[in-house]
């Protein structure tokens, strides 16, 4: 049977804490291993769930450990998503890439809009991912992956990429990674044809009345 419980007293620099089950009862100890291939480093207050054991000397440690909301990984879904993936800096990169498009407007190599419409539509999307890692770990009705990937192809891309890091949410998933990566090409080629073609410079034009 499986249990739910939440991180304690978690080392990171040893990989192992505690586990305090949600039903009451002993705490259990769990080491870093006992999760699964590719999750995120654990932290204090993570919702997980697990299968309790005795070792032979009699204490309760957890195994099979999973966050909440992390499905059961085949060998087969781990080898398609490659280890770079998972390892990528995502918040340096969302914010390097949020500061980019900032600096091109002032130098005149994009029109106001790009840097506008990135910057809200990562906010949104930042503020849509946060909200759905809060869903699942309630494990309430969640926000479709279809509505997350609207907003990165619309330009939140950067904002979603510091809150996959920042909330360890949706990194491990190699299909919602694979589309999430195509979304991010994707917007990045429509930006630049519509610079080329002169219909960002017209949408900035009708923003600021001019």
């Amino acid at each position: 049977m499986r249990l739910a419980g939440r991180i304690c007293d978690w080392n990171d620099d040893k990989g192992f804490g505690f586990v305090v089950p949600h039903d009451g009862g002993a705490r259990a100890f769990v080491h870093v291993k006992a999760f699964q291939p590719g999750s995120p480093r654990p932290t204090d207050g993570d919702l997980i769930s697990y299968r309790a054991v005795k070792d032979a000397k009699g204490r309760t440690n957890a195994v099979e450990v999973r966050f909440a909301g992390q499905r059961i990984e085949s060998p087969t879904t781990r080898a398609a998503q490659p280890s770079l993936l998972r390892h990528i800096p995502r918040t340096a990169l969302g914010v390097t890439a949020l500061l980019a498009v900032v600096a091109l407007a002032p130098l005149g190599f994009v029109p106001l809009a790009v840097p506008l419409a990135q910057v809200f539509f990562s906010v949104v999307s930042y503020i849509a991912y946060k909200w759905d890692k809060g869903l699942a770990t309630s494990q309430q009705s969640r926000i479709s992956e279809r509505r997350l990937h609207l907003l990165d192809l619309l330009g939140g891309w950067p904002g979603a990429l510091i809150a996959q890091q920042r909330f360890r949410h949706k990194t491990v998933k190699a299909r919602f990674q694979a589309v999430f990566w195509i979304t991010v090409l994707l917007n990045i080629a429509a930006v630049a044809i519509a610079v080329r073609l002169g219909w960002v410079q017209v949408a900035t034009g009708m923003l600021l009345g001019t």
